[in-house]
């Protein structure tokens, strides 16, 4: 090891793949912003972290489309906040998004690989 830092921050994300990542973690259960977000960082080993602005894009942009659906609820710290739910039409969308991304990702991991 050559004693620098590992920069852990992903390369920048595509729209989409925060979108399929948030659809992705409330598959599970409904949650709120913060534990989405620590879901991500903890089921990726702190690879995928995603910025406080880009999630709160991404979730109001799938709130629009009619992918999730928001309710105001308490979070385990007894504060009031946004809980967001996967829709059906949502749970499709991460159906065929999921599909699409295994076909992308091992295209590209072929690609990558030596001949």
């Amino acid at each position: 090891m050559s004693g620098e830092p590992v920069d852990r921050t992903p390369p920048e994300m595509l729209q989409g793949t925060v979108d399929i990542l948030i659809l992705r973690a409330l598959a599970w259960d409904s949650m709120h912003g913060y534990a989405i977000s620590a879901w991500l960082d903890a089921r990726s080993g702190g690879v995928l972290a995603v910025n406080g602005a880009a999630l709160y894009q991404a979730l109001h942009r799938l709130e629009h489309r009619r992918w999730i659906a928001a309710s105001w609820g308490r979070s385990e710290n007894n504060r009031k906040a946004k809980y967001y739910t996967l829709t059906p039409p949502g749970r499709a969308r991460l159906r065929a998004e999921s599909d699409a991304w295994r076909r992308y990702a091992a295209a590209v991991t072929s690609v990558l690989s030596p001949a």
